[in-house]
């Protein structure tokens, strides 16, 4: 598809993605999102890509759902979509990043409502020392989306995603980085190098491997009972023993070189 509100550049072995809305700070829309999705599954699609980024153009990552186009969009719907049809397209979203070559957030600037929920299931949010994260939905008589009561639990504890959802304050880069929320701060000017450099170094990992391990992390991370745990590790360890990237990368061992999984 054409893309219009982002922007698509391939940097080696890694899709940089932008949001291209700088002058509305990039705040969501359906044709936004539609957009993303086909990037990323062409991402997911092209041997030649390892690891995908995503950034905001301009001074923010992305201002929530742009309420013009948005929420007016999602009124016109509600009289003439299901309830269903709705959660099945937020699913589609949490589905696809869990199941994608590995995603990680350059958050150079804001990023409240849905532009944080729709990266909490990204594997890595590296943070702009100017970025700030807030869950909005409570300021717009909403609750939160895209399974995010799950993942924000799950990054930074249930004390603080309450404090969060119920007070839809603000968080500081800092802050939200002492909480688990973003890997690490990063100086604005080096954001989206380091991003690249963090995803480069994924790239160069097995894809085959990646997906495997992102499957075991999002099945396994709030998983009790063990046993479930340790087969669906068994299982898949069973097939990684027999694969052509664990065999490569024993030879590399062997050979003392860099293994070749791309």
């Amino acid at each position: 598809m054409d893309y219009e509100q982002i922007r698509v550049e391939d940097r080696g072995a890694v899709a940089l993605l932008t949001l291209q809305r700088p002058d509305r700070l990039n705040a969501w829309t359906p044709r936004m999102s539609e957009e993303l999705m086909s990037a990323i599954e062409r991402a997911n699609a092209d041997p030649a890509v390892g690891a995908v980024v995503l950034t905001g153009a301009g001074r923010g990552f992305c201002a929530g759902a742009d309420v013009r186009d948005a929420f007016q969009r999602r009124g016109e719907e509600s009289t003439h979509s299901s309830g269903a049809a709705k959660s099945r397209r937020q699913g589609s979203w949490v589905h696809l990043v869990r199941q994608s070559k590995p995603l990680i957030a350059a958050v150079n600037g804001v990023a409240v409502g849905v532009g944080l929920t729709m990266i909490l299931p990204f594997d890595l949010i590296l943070a702009s020392e100017r970025a700030r994260f807030g869950m909005f939905f409570v300021k717009m008589g909403l609750v939160p989306e895209l399974a995010s009561t799950y993942f924000l639990v799950q990054r930074v504890g249930f004390a603080m995603a309450s404090e969060m959802c119920l007070s839809g304050r603000l968080v500081e880069a800092e802050e939200a980085a002492a909480h688990g929320l973003a890997n690490r701060v990063v100086a604005a000017e080096k954001l989206v190098d380091e991003a690249i450099a963090e995803a480069d170094a994924i790239a160069a990992n097995p894809d085959r491997q990646l997906r495997m391990i992102k499957e075991l992390l999002s099945r396994n991370g709030s998983e009790p009972d063990l046993d479930a745990v340790m087969k669906r590790e068994f299982d898949l360890l069973q097939l990684c023993y027999a694969s052509p990237e664990h065999s490569e990368a024993i030879a590399a061992f062997t050979e003392k070189r860099t293994p070749k999984f791309r």
